[in-house]
């Protein structure tokens, strides 16, 4: 059974159960999305199910993209992801929706982390800087030295130095799912997702259960 889905980030509320604690939720809305084509080990080398997500103007797609999605009749859709599944019971033109998930399971959720533009290492690795008195005024927040001895003589690639920070693709493993709304097309997860509000995401079933 096709277990995932693609939507886009709401934001953040909260809910109570029973006992009345509060439960931090992440709201997302998954769907309907549209199964776009369906790969097999015959024709593509490899199972698979592609779903398409969020109805776009056709101006936004190029040529190649409108007449794939046109082969079955959808609308253009904005973002095309593939989910590796075996022995599949969806057709190509059938929708999805987050009836395929239910509460109590867990999920892994990838999206695009917030960016936060150039970073020095106090912000982007959690160093401590230099020290605070003794005279020194203008190495407070730096990395301090970088280099080897001698017998090395450079720096090794991987070093944790000043730069680029977020904007990369994270997954969030193992959130539960606290809330599913088949009418309004909404999924509940405790805990936080990668992502402004409004960002885009994948859920996959949870790899380790």
């Amino acid at each position: 059974m096709l277990k995932g889905l693609i939507g886009k980030k709401i934001g953040m509320t909260q809910i109570f159960d029973n006992s009345g604690a509060a439960i931090p939720v992440t709201l997302i809305e998954a769907g309907p999305c549209f199964v776009t084509q369906v790969r097999t080990v015959k024709e593509n080398e490899y199972d698979a199910v592609q779903l398409g997500f969020l109805e776009t103007k056709p101006k936004r797609l190029t040529g190649g993209q409108l007449g794939h999605l046109k082969r079955n009749d959808l609308a253009p859709l904005r973002h095309l992801r593939e989910f590796r599944i075996k022995n599949t019971d969806v057709k190509e033109g059938d929708p999805v929706t987050v009836d395929v998930f239910t509460e109590g399971e867990y999920v892994d959720i990838t999206g695009t982390s917030k960016g936060k533009g150039f970073a020095g290492v106090v912000k982007r690795y959690g160093f401590a800087g230099g020290p605070k008195t003794h005279g020194q005024s203008d190495r407070l927040r730096a990395p301090g030295s970088i280099g080897a001895t001698s017998g090395t003589a450079r720096v090794f690639p991987g070093k944790r130095m000043p730069g680029h920070m977020g904007s990369k693709r994270v997954t969030a493993q193992n959130l539960k799912i606290v809330l599913v709304d088949s009418e309004r097309n909404l999924i509940g997860v405790r805990g936080s997702v990668p992502g402004p509000k409004g960002g885009f995401v994948v859920i996959n079933e949870a790899r380790k259960q």
